[in-house]
């Protein structure tokens, strides 16, 4: 028995099978150098067929009739400025933004029938005979053939036939990422091809501008009709604004208010003035009055204001002087004494005789004005009463004031638009959406038939069918003989392929295998791969767990994210120095982030000696509710570690370890710390299968990582459900670390 160098399998060794003349390797494939052979036979064959198909290809493309092509090339823009843009518009900044929708919809009006006609009648293509394509011998033979190919030429009219032609010669197409429409037209004439990408180009922006300048005539010749129905309206509506007021009596005074109103405002004023002037008269007669009883000179300006008065005080001025210059030399008892006195007493008489004639003018002038405050008031009245019945007639003529403003402004605003629309007629006021960036000129060479390319192109082909075809009939060639496969069908039935001769003389690794007799409708059989024989050892004691230090942890931890967050330090055995590990972690771990220790080794607890507070409450205290977060979080006293310790267990150990709580101050540590380090004490002392839901990753603190029991501890700790279990030494190397 040998190994097939592929597969590997043993097979029974078989007669070798003929050769052929193109054969396929071990593996099922072509075999390279059969088919090499293969095509070097028909290379005769192969070579003539390629030079007739070349030889071919050069007489069509000569007896071809050449084509020309032109370009000419339109850039769509705004060219309307500012002064020229209706006042409507003026305020719209983006209204002539040209998006790609916009350039692809004009392309199609390049390419619209009706400036096809007109490029048609105006070239004359119709009177060219390259454009009419009843005589062409291949479009007949298509018409032919059916009408899903081609149409008969001499079933269509002349106009058809043109067109036909002409969308044949002409491409229109958008230049990407930009507004350039690119025209390309085709002729046997150059010049005329490019004559007619020039004429399309400039047909087109001539149809844009009449566009622009019968849309703006349109526009003025409905202006113009509906200026004139709306100068009826508005004369109407003003008609009869002034019939109802003058039926409703409702005539405008001055400020363009009512007249009724208006004289409100008038009898208002009067009836103040009336009233401040009878006030005023009433004071000033009761000034005067008390002025004469009391005895006291009559002081006021109505009586410097009166002649009389006004002698009357002079004349008694004039007898106190003399009565003051004879009592200088007479006494009191003098007759001229007595006189000078009875004179100036007659005097006051009068004055006050004129004072009370003047306060009854006062109150004369008072209810003067006092009857005049009634008529105002009678008048205000009568006013209010003609303005209440006139106000119910003043809403009627505001709503038919609002309508006559209504078609009034309506008016003006069509004048204004008809004026614009008017000034813009003007053929230089409507500039088209489009300018001509690159005129076509007569080009040199053709664009059609590409001569060298095919010929080369038909010379590829015939050679690639040719060598097809020789090596397609060399394989189904019915005379060839039988193909091998690895495992193949000879003669005699299971055949083997042949083997190399380093394979044959490679030494037997198993004993043969006696092959079953095979049928030759069933495929091969699947030989077993047996494994190459191992040499045995006899078993040697367990490698020993690979073993991490607090350095190579701490690093870990960094570079796991958010899975490295929370940390169980678990002790193989007890007194393997997991309080030792868990603080050295920590203070790693501290260098460069937030950490907290907690310690939930109920059984044995550690951590508060260490503590800046060692006896502040811890787990205990937090879980029955006797304190809180601030009160039992300490601080290391050799390190930026916080601390939480097991506080004041008793004999509560299991309960606590069990309590759900613990699971709610592990997501709230969590939330404030990079890193939480959870010293659970001894693996043989707590069920560990509550902590695993806590932290996934635990490291184990064993003294001998190559004891059995440090093994059995590890796979303990995976059943749990710890996803990532490190082994770390004992005490001392944690001590040290």
């Amino acid at each position: 028995m040998f190994f097939s160098r592929k597969s590997k399998t043993a097979v029974a060794p078989a007669p070798v099978v003929a050769p052929v003349a193109a054969r396929l390797s071990a593996t099922g494939e072509a075999d390279i150098r059969g088919l090499g052979r293969v095509l070097w036979q028909k290379k005769t064959l192969i070579i003539g067929v390629t030079l007739l198909a070349a030889a071919g290809a050069f007489v069509v493309v000569n007896a071809i009739t050449p084509r020309y092509r032109s370009e000419s090339r339109l850039l769509l823009e705004a060219r309307e400025n500012v002064f020229m843009r209706a006042e409507a518009d003026k305020n719209t900044p983006d209204r002539n933004t040209i998006d790609a929708e916009a350039v692809t919809s004009q392309t199609q009006v390049v390419l619209s029938r009706d400036l096809a006609r007109d490029i048609i009648k105006k070239e004359k293509l119709d009177q060219n005979p390259e454009f009419d394509s009843s005589g062409s011998t291949s479009r007949a033979l298509l018409g032919l053939i059916g009408i899903g190919i081609g149409r008969d030429p001499n079933a269509m009219s002349q106009d058809e036939r043109t067109l036909d032609a002409y969308y044949e010669r002409l491409s229109v197409y958008a230049v990407e990422k930009s507004r350039v429409i690119a025209i390309d037209f085709d002729s046997a004439n150059p010049e005329l091809a490019a004559r007619v990408a020039n004429s399309i180009a400039e047909t087109y922006l001539n149809s844009q501008q009449s566009t622009k300048q019968d849309q703006t005539r349109a526009a003025g010749t409905w202006l113009a009709s509906e200026i004139d129905k709306m100068r009826t309206k508005v004369e109407e509506a003003e008609a009869k604004i002034e019939e109802y007021r003058s039926k409703s009596n409702l005539f405008v005074g001055s400020n363009n208010t009512s007249l009724p109103n208006q004289q409100l405002t008038e009898i208002n004023s009067q009836i103040a003035a009336a009233r401040g002037q009878k006030a005023d008269l009433e004071a000033r007669a009761r000034q005067l009055r008390d002025l004469v009883r009391s005895g006291k000179p009559v002081e006021s300006s109505d009586i410097a204001n009166s002649d009389s008065m006004r002698r009357l005080v002079e004349q008694r001025v004039a007898l106190r002087s003399q009565l003051a210059e004879q009592s200088s030399t007479l006494l009191d008892q003098h007759p001229r004494i007595k006189e000078l006195k009875a004179q100036i007493g007659e005097v006051d008489g009068q004055i006050r005789t004129e004072g009370e004639r003047l306060a009854r003018q006062l109150d004369n002038d008072a209810k003067v004005a006092g009857n005049r405050l009634e008529s105002l008031t009678a008048s205000l009245d009568q006013v209010k009463r003609i303005a209440l019945q006139s106000n119910e007639q003043d809403v009627q003529l505001r709503a038919l004031e609002r309508e006559a403003k209504t078609q009034r402004d309506l008016l003006e605003s069509y004048l204004a638009k008809y004026r614009e629309a008017s000034a813009r007629g003007n053929i230089n006021a409507a500039p088209p959406e489009a300018r001509i960036i690159s005129r076509a000129t007569p080009a040199i060479k053709p664009a059609y038939p590409k001569k060298l390319p095919t010929v080369l192109i038909a010379a590829f082909a015939a050679f690639a069918l040719s060598a097809g075809f020789s090596i397609t009939g060399a394989l189904l060639a019915p005379s060839a003989a039988p193909i091998a496969y690895a495992y193949g069908y000879g003669p005699n039935g299971y055949a083997a392929p042949q083997f190399e001769p380093q394979m044959q003389q490679m030494p037997r690794m198993m004993p043969s295998v006696a092959s079953p007799p095979i049928s030759p409708l069933m495929p091969p059989p699947q030989m077993p791969v047996m494994p190459p024989t191992m040499p045995s050892f006899a078993p040697a004691a367990a490698a020993a767990l690979p073993v991490s230090t607090i350095e190579q942890i701490a690093q870990t931890l960094r570079q796991a994210g958010d899975s490295g967050r929370r940390i169980t330090v678990i002790g193989a055995m007890r007194n393997a120095g997991t309080t030792y590990a868990a603080i050295s972690l920590a203070r790693a771990l501290a260098k460069d982030a937030n950490v907290v220790l907690v310690d939930l080794a109920f059984s044995a607890p550690n951590l508060s000696v260490i503590s800046t507070d060692p006896n502040a409450p811890g787990i205990a205290e937090l879980v029955r509710g006797a304190a809180s977060f601030g009160d039992i979080i300490t601080r290391d006293q050799f390190s930026n570690v916080h601390l939480v310790a097991t506080g004041n267990v008793g004999n509560d150990g299991p309960a606590l370890a069990a309590s759900p709580m613990l699971a709610t101050v592990i997501e709230a540590l969590v939330r404030s710390y990079n890193h939480v380090v959870l010293d659970v004490g001894s693996a043989a002392d707590v069920a560990v299968e509550r902590f695993a839901p806590l932290a996934q990753r635990a490291v184990l603190v064993a003294a001998d990582p190559a004891n059995p029991a440090t093994r059995a501890a590890r796979e303990r700790l995976m059943m749990a459900g710890f996803a990532d279990v490190t082994l770390l030494a004992g005490a001392a190397q944690a001590a040290a670390a």
